[in-house]
C-alpha cells in the first residue's frame, strides 16, 4: 500500500457550494510533474486566505489542494537541474490556484517552476519570507531600476503590518531608505519601529476618495492594498516618482485620475509574482539570502503546525495577522 500524507483539501458541490476537509492522499493523487517534494515548511498567504474561504475566486480547478508557496526537499526528479536531496523553493505558477499546492506532505510539480534554497537560509525561514517576502523584494528591486534610491526621498508602504508590508519595511530600511509605514492597525506602531519603519501613519490618511493631486509626500512606494489607498499614494508622489503595486487587500478598483502620470511624471510599476521569470527569481532569492535580517525576519513571523492552517487562513482575511505566519509541516 501507498504511504499516505495528510492534505487540505477544497472542493465544491454541484451548486458550487464550497468545502474545506482534511484528508490522506498517496502520490497516486498529486498531480502531473517530473519533481516530487516533500514538503517540509509552507505559510498562509493572503492569497491562500481567500482560497480556503472561498472570498474571491483563487481556486480554478476543483478538487485542489491550496497553498501557493513551499520550500522542501526533492525526493524524485526525471528534471535535469534536481536531484533527489536537493533543497527546493516554489513560489506561484498557479500552485494553489490551478495545480496541487503546499498545504500536503508532498507536492509534484514542474522543475521549472523551482529555485534552489539560498545558502544559509532553512526551508522555515524561507516561508517566514515566503510569497509576500518575495514579493516585497520584486517591489524593492523594481523601485530600484525606476531610480527610487534612498537619496531620492521617504518610501511610503501601505498595508505595512501585513506579510508584503512586513518585509517590505524590512529591506528598504535595512538599505537605507527612510520608511513611512502606513497601518490601520495603531497598536502594531512599535513593531513596525522596530522593523525599521521611521514614521507610522495611520491607513485613513490614505483610505478616503484621493484628489487628483495632492502635497508631495514621497519619492515611492509599495502597495499592497489598491483601491483609494493605491490613488492616495500616487496623488501624494512626487514629481519623477514611482510606485510598485502588487496587492488588492483593499480592492481592484483604481479611482485615480492621469494627474500624477501627466502632471508630475509619475510612475506606476505592476509587480507580478506568480509568472515572474526564473532569472527575476533567482536574484530575488539570492538578494533575500543576504540583505534580509533573519533577526528581524524571526520578529515579523510566528509558527503553526498543519492543523492550524484552516484557522489561519480565516484569520488573515478578517485582518488578524501580524507579519508573517510559517507551517512547518
Amino acid at each position: 500500500m501507498s504511504e499516505t500524507f495528510k492534505a487540505i483539501l477544497v472542493s465544491r458541490d454541484t451548486e458550487k457550494k464550497q468545502s474545506v476537509t482534511v484528508t490522506d492522499l498517496t502520490d497516486a493523487d498529486l498531480m502531473e510533474g517530473d519533481v516530487t517534494v516533500a514538503v517540509e515548511a509552507t505559510t498562509v498567504n493572503y492569497k491562500d486566505g481567500l482560497a480556503i474561504t472561498g472570498k474571491a475566486p483563487v481556486i480554478r480547478r476543483w478538487p485542489l489542494v491550496p497553498g501557493i508557496d513551499f520550500a522542501g526537499t526533492v525526493i524524485s526528479s526525471s528534471h535535469p537541474d534536481w536531484r533527489a536531496g536537493d533543497k527546493v523553493i516554489l513560489n506561484g505558477w498557479g500552485v494553489g490556484e490551478t495545480h496541487f499546492g503546499a498545504y500536503a506532505g508532498r507536492a509534484r510539480v514542474k522543475g521549472d517552476w523551482l529555485v534552489p534554497l539560498p545558502d544559509g537560509i532553512s526551508p522555515h525561514d524561507a516561508m517566514a519570507v515566503g510569497t509576500a517576502g518575495y514579493t516585497a523584494m520584486l517591489c524593492v528591486m523594481a523601485l530600484e531600476r525606476h531610480g527610487i534610491l534612498p537619496d531620492r526621498g521617504p518610501v511610503v508602504v501601505t498595508g505595512a503590518a501585513g506579510g508584503v508590508g512586513s518585509v517590505a519595511v524590512s529591506i528598504l530600511s535595512s538599505l537605507g531608505y527612510h520608511v513611512i509605514a502606513s497601518t490601520g492597525r495603531n497598536a502594531e506602531s512599535p513593531y513596525l519601529i522596530n522593523l525599521g519603519a521611521a514614521e507610522v501613519i495611520s491607513r485613513d490618511e490614505l483610505a478616503q476618495p484621493a484628489k487628483p493631486l495632492a502635497k508631495e509626500r514621497w519619492a515611492g512606494g509599495v502597495d499592497a492594498v489598491g483601491s483609494h489607498t493605491l490613488a492616495n499614494v500616487l496623488s501624494m508622489t512626487s514629481y519623477g516618482g514611482a510606485v510598485a503595486a502588487c496587492g488588492l487587500a483593499g480592492g481592484m478598483d483604481l479611482p485615480t485620475s492621469v494627474a500624477p502620470f501627466i502632471l508630475r511624471g509619475v510612475s506606476l510599476l505592476g509587480i507580478d509574482s506568480v509568472m515572474a521569470p526564473k532569472a527575476v527569481r533567482l536574484e530575488a532569492w539570492r538578494r533575500i539570502g543576504t540583505e534580509l535580517d533573519l533577526q528581524k525576519l524571526a520578529s515579523l513571523s510566528r509558527t503553526i503546525g498543519f492543523d492550524g492552517i484552516i484557522d489561519a487562513a480565516r484569520d488573515i482575511v478578517d485582518g488578524k495577522i501580524r507579519g508573517r505566519v510559517v507551517v512547518d509541516m
